[in-house]
This record gives structure tokens, sequence and C-alpha cells, in this order.
């Protein structure tokens, strides 16, 4: 029997059917691996995990099969409620809104102690701070007081050297007339 040589496009085909029958068949050992873990099955967590697209989940003969996994799922998590093993809906709501409750109330708490901490420590800074600051009020009166003095004193000596620069510039003045003075009279001697 001779084999008849296949054309590219039944190569491409036979090459795409078997991609998808790989993807299909990594997609139910997916779905079993979930099943097996007791992960929660949902069309988008079996797409995400096979690294397949979402339709391929819906596809028909792979939707069944996470259909059927997710229906086992219910009837053990049903059947796990009513055996006392597995907590219920609403007994987990109602645990969630009981520690809700308390995060709120340690909030409160928290909240409330520290401002508690922060009005004691403003005191005792305030304390302290204020026999500080008296006596740092009362450090720059004294040094306020002395420098007043110096600068009285610096004062009286600029207006005594005053006088004296003013008495010095009229001698200064009248000598320079004297002189003047002089030389006039010795040029009319002279001449």
């Amino acid at each position: 029997m001779t084999k008849e040589p296949r054309t590219p496009a039944q190569v491409l085909l036979e090459s795409r059917q078997k991609a998808s029958r790989e993807k299909r068949a990594r997609v139910l050992a997916v779905v079993d691996e979930m099943k097996a873990d007791g992960d929660p099955i949902t069309f988008l967590a079996v797409a995400k995990r096979a690294d397949v697209s979402n339709w391929l989940v819906y596809a028909e003969g792979v939707r069944e099969h996470i259909e059927a996994a997710r229906a086992g799922q219910a009837v053990a998590s049903t059947r796990q409620c009513k055996e006392g093993s597995a907590a219920s809906t609403a007994s987990l709501a109602t645990d969630l809104e009981f520690a809700r409750a308390q995060v709120r109330a340690l909030i409160e708490e928290r909240d409330r102690l520290r401002a508690a901490v922060q009005r004691s420590l403003g005191e005792r800074v305030d304390a302290v701070s204020a026999k500080d600051l008296l006596a740092r009020v009362q450090e720059l009166t004294i040094a306020n007081q002395r420098l007043a003095a110096e600068l009285a004193r610096a004062e009286a000596d600029r207006d005594g050297l005053q006088d004296d620069l003013t008495e010095a510039q009229d001698d200064l003045a009248a000598a320079r007339t004297a002189l003047r003075s002089m030389m006039r009279d010795q040029n009319r001697d002279s001449t």
C-alpha cells in the first residue's frame, strides 16, 4: 500500500486537531487537579490555570466536564455544611461581621489611647517648657539690660567724640584762617 502524499492543508489541519486535543486534555487534567486540591472550580480559573482561551472552557465536551465538577463541589459543600464539618455561608457572614465589629472597636481604642498619650506628652512638654522658657526670658532680659547700658555708654562716648571733632574742626578752620592771614601779611611785607 502506498500512501498518498499529504497536502499542506491536511498537515495544517492535523496539526491544529492535535493542538486542540492537547489543550482539551490539559483543561480536563486541570479540572481533575482542582477537584482533588479542593480549589473552587470556575470557568475563568480553569482557563487561566490551563493557559487556554476562555472560549475553549465553554466548548462542547469541555463545558459539561467543568459543570459536572462544579456540581460535585456544590454537593460536597452542602454535605459538609449539613454534617457540621464546614461552615455555612450565613455562619461565615456572621463571623465576618463580628470580626469587622472587633476591628472597629480596636481602631476606636487605638485612637483613644493615641489621643491620651499625645495629651500626656503635650502636658509634660508644656510643664518642662514653661520652666525653661521662664529661665530663658530672664536670661534675655538681663542680656537686654546689659546691652542697653553698653549702648548708652557708646552713645555718650560718641557724643563726646563728636564734640571733640567739632572743636578740632573749629580749631583747624581758625588755624587755616590765621595761616592765610599771616601769609598775606608776609606777602605784603615782602613786596
